[in-house]
């Protein structure tokens, strides 16, 4: 069972049958989808995985599309709050991004499967996908915003970074995610620090001109 998964599965299962039951069909679209796909991965498949009734999906979920979303929108909200964790403000700023980038990628690359489907499953969802995507990465932005804006460690950016300036480290960041899938070097996610780290840096130092 997938880390990001199991972690759900044990908050929602203090909170009632109904939570968890909700937790267990998140776990088995993903246990349906890393066997066959989306797009081969049927509500059968899912409440099978899941060990729960089609009746139990139904009160979840109306559609095998809604509950990959859900699945993506838990999966990439728990990676931004590793993010989030890994922040140090008594660290100085390159220290703060560079440990915020590797606790991004060490969580990424703890479940390869969960990650192609969060990355590219998503992808083949159409407008349902997108705006789920566009939700995500606008957390993830603002997240990003907030950070720098307000540094006030030595060495910091004294900036005033917008939103699309946000956005595009966001961008930039997913594209290198995707490039590596593509690779098969979604083991190897360590290697992206470096590259994550620069481009942010660049964003932040920027915005100060």
């Amino acid at each position: 069972m997938s880390d990001t998964i199991e972690k759900t599965v044990a908050s929602k299962s203090a909170e009632g049958t109904e939570s968890e039951h909700y937790a267990r069909l998140l776990q088995g679209m993903a246990q349906a989808v890393a066997a066959k796909g989306y797009a081969d991965t049927t509500i059968a498949d899912i409440v099978r995985e899941a060990a729960v009734s089609r009746r139990t999906f139904y009160e979840h979920f109306g559609t095998k599309t809604e509950c990959l979303i859900a699945l993506y929108e838990t999966a990439s909200r728990l990676a931004l709050q590793a993010v989030s964790e890994a922040f140090d403000p008594a660290q100085p700023w390159h220290a703060q991004v560079e440990q915020a980038m590797t606790a991004y990628f060490d969580y990424l690359a703890q479940d390869p499967v969960l990650l192609r489907t969060l990355f590219v499953e998503i992808l083949g969802l159409g407008m349902p996908g997108l705006a789920a995507r566009r939700r995500v990465n606008d957390e993830i932005a603002n997240f990003i915003q907030v950070a720098i804006n307000s540094s006030g460690t030595e060495g910091g950016p004294a900036a005033h970074l917008t939103s699309e300036m946000a956005m595009t480290v966001v961008g930039g960041i997913n594209e290198l995610v995707l490039q590596a899938i593509e690779q098969e070097r979604a083991g190897d996610l360590r290697e992206l620090v470096a590259p994550a780290t620069r481009l942010v840096r660049a964003v932040a130092a920027e915005s100060q001109r």
